[in-house]
């Protein structure tokens, strides 16, 4: 019978080779707990040294044996190096899903946690500061009217809609008139404040305005028939979780729109428009999806002049 290696590559032995340095390199427990924080999020080295509670250099040792297994990836980020998970064979998939039924450690998960608040409230300082400033700042990358029309056209008319981060309130008007009732949803209070503002002035009163993040839409299971996300994945601190917290807040059927800047290396939006992160690439939106066990729609890219690239997407709760 002749052999089969889901790792295997042409040559005489390649395949065995590369199979005995993955498995070397997820024979350390250590690494093991890198590769089971990795599932969902992206995190940097400093982040990863805090969470493990170790010096750089050892940390940095981990993460490059990984990498030379094909087991992590990294991608820069500015001036810091952001790890995720990787491996797409049957092998990895396997071990993979395994490791993922184990529990964090109680300590471990403390950390992330604080980890998460850190970016969280890096986010909330910057909107309190800039909120006035908001419009300008977004035009610098895409202003509403580059997504807005788009996503509009993707609506279905329904009882119950949900948008994730209004900004300035535009898209609540679109929301408006097609539901029959509309939360919106922020964690900053100042910008959550400004969408009240356009609210009342355009005479919206099916809205309702909600302080919190995401947890707060799980938290009412089953409610909606569409939930909006225009760019502000890249403003949250964990935007797997997003996923796994709007899929419970969706109905049967449900559709999720989001609207987001594909990956890019223009590190100034940083600091000019509070962007926690550079982006998504299209695949990793579709694997936080699947993840949360939602099902791709339909898509739209558009190259924008300034040299970012926006990506609409729609996932379908089954």
């Amino acid at each position: 019978m002749p052999e089969s290696h889901s790792l295997s590559e042409p040559g005489p032995g390649t395949g065995i080779s590369r199979l005995a340095a993955t498995l070397k390199a997820a024979g350390d427990p250590l690494r093991l707990e890198i590769l089971r924080l990795l599932s969902r999020d992206s995190y940097s080295v400093l982040e990863l040294c805090h969470i493990f509670d170790l010096r750089q250099p050892a940390l940095s040792h981990h993460l490059k044996v990984l990498a030379q297994a094909g087991l992590v990836s990294k991608r820069r980020e500015g001036n810091n190096l952001f790890y995720r998970r990787t491996g797409s064979s049957a092998l990895l998939m396997q071990l993979f899903t395994d490791l993922d039924l184990l529990p964090l450690s109680a300590g471990r998960v403390q950390s992330v946690a604080r980890i998460s608040e850190e970016r969280a409230e890096a986010s909330r300082r910057f909107f309190a500061d800039n909120g006035n400033r908001f419009r300008e700042q977004q035009e610098l990358i895409a202003g509403y009217g580059v997504y807005g029309p788009q996503v509009a056209q993707l609506l279905h008319p329904g009882g119950h809609a949900i948008e994730v981060g209004p900004g300035e309130g535009e898209f609540l008007q679109e929301l408006s008139q097609r539901f029959d009732t509309v939360t919106a949803l922020d964690l900053s209070s100042a910008m959550l404040a400004r969408a009240r503002i356009f609210a009342g002035g355009h005479g919206l009163n099916n809205i309702e305005f909600v302080c919190s993040d995401t947890r707060a839409a799980a938290a009412r299971p089953d409610s909606a028939d569409t939930i909006v996300v225009n760019m502000v994945l890249h403003h949250t601190p964990d935007p797997a979780r997003i996923f796994y917290d709007l899929h419970s807040a969706l109905k049967s059927g449900g559709r999720l729109l989001v609207a987001e800047l594909q990956e890019h290396a223009q590190d100034w939006a940083r600091e000019a428009c509070g962007d926690l992160w550079l982006g998504f690439a299209p695949q990793q939106l579709s694997d936080w999806a699947q993840s949360a066990d939602l099902k791709d729609g339909r898509s739209v890219y558009s190259a924008l002049r300034n040299g970012f690239q926006i990506q609409i997407r729609e996932f379908i709760k089954p």
